[in-house]
């Protein structure tokens, strides 16, 4: 019964990772069947669930808030997935400026997409909220220096092809090293006119070609100089614009992480889901040049039941139970 005790236990907590395993559970579910000696076991050998409270033990309140969050990143998940893109990108946004979800899920939603991707976003956003999204942000972030950042951004409707002007990249790369320069450490360098006109116009191949003459110019990454400055919101437009699968490798290790407060370990739900069907590929192979492991083996190794079955079989996975 001991062995069984520890499964269940085990099978509840998650040892920290992500969701429950819901095998063992369902499993043990049969084999108590009229044993309710073997559930008080288990209540008794579990105080970070149950607390002895007189004549019973009492499920503690925060736990039960705890495990009803694992339970839920599985339902999440199958919920994110068959929504319509457009209608998913519209609601991760609409949570962003209404319920506080962290601004990069609303870069990720404006940088990452197509120019026809996120016009139907913006489109589903009018249908589900009678508002659209560029007033909902100006209105939302007003407060905010990126603000003007944010709008550009989500009204972008970038051009696609291949041309870009070599001369016009380097040009605009001087103008983003002399903007990060004027503002210094601790500057605000979303609020200069320049930097937000480059980033919310140009295509993502310029942008791209733009960004490797800033290093050739300046010795570093853009994203090095912006980080310095402590402005987030910059740094995450930046790579999602040009390098969004090391990007969303980082987003995805940072969820793994021990410790990852509540946001944190949500956007493996969002990017496993959103990316799935478009550079999951790219992101795997950053994820392990970066962090030198498997993406699989790191959520193989974190989360836990039909959420982790989930996870891998969205990242192209291909577990054996």
């Amino acid at each position: 019964m001991a062995d069984e005790v520890q499964q269940l236990t085990r099978a509840f907590s998650g040892l920290g990772g992500l969701g429950v395993d819901e095998p063992t559970m369902v499993s043990l579910l049969a084999r108590w069947r009229k044993q309710p000696e073997k559930r008080s076991g288990f209540r008794k050998g579990f105080p970070g669930f149950f607390k002895s409270h007189g004549e019973i033990d009492r499920c503690e309140e925060e736990y039960m808030l705890h495990l009803a969050a694992e339970f839920a990143r599985f339902k999440n998940l199958m919920v994110l997935w068959a929504m319509h893109p457009w209608e998913r990108d519209a609601r991760l946004a609409h949570h962003v400026l209404h319920q506080s979800h962290p601004a990069a899920v609303l870069v990720e939603v404006a940088c990452t997409r197509s120019a026809d991707e996120l016009l139907g976003a913006l489109r589903a956003y009018h249908a589900l909220f009678h508002h659209s999204l560029e007033e909902d942000v100006a209105y939302r972030a007003r407060d905010k220096p990126y603000c003007n950042l944010l709008v550009g951004l989500v009204s972008a409707y970038r051009y696609e092809g291949p041309r870009v002007s070599e001369e016009v990249a380097r040009a605009e790369a001087k103008a983003l090293g002399a903007a990060v320069k004027g503002a210094g450490v601790g500057g605000k360098v979303a609020e200069d006119g320049e930097v937000v006109r480059i980033l919310t116009t140009r295509s993502k191949p310029h942008l791209v070609e733009t960004f490797k003459y800033y290093k050739e110019m300046n010795g570093r990454r853009i994203e090095e100089d912006l980080g310095k400055s402590g402005e987030e919101t910059l740094v995450e437009a930046v790579l999602c614009l040009a390098a969004p699968a090391r990007y969303f490798s980082q987003v995805i290790e940072a969820a793994l992480r021990d410790g990852a407060d509540h946001h944190g370990k949500e956007a493996l739900t969002r990017v496993a889901v959103t990316r799935s069907d478009h550079d999951m590929d790219e992101i795997a192979a950053a994820y392990q040049e970066q962090f030198g492991n498997k993406l699989e083996d790191a959520i193989a190794a974190k989360a836990h039941g039909h959420y982790r079955d989930a996870l891998l079989s969205l990242v192209g996975a291909h577990h054996q139970q």
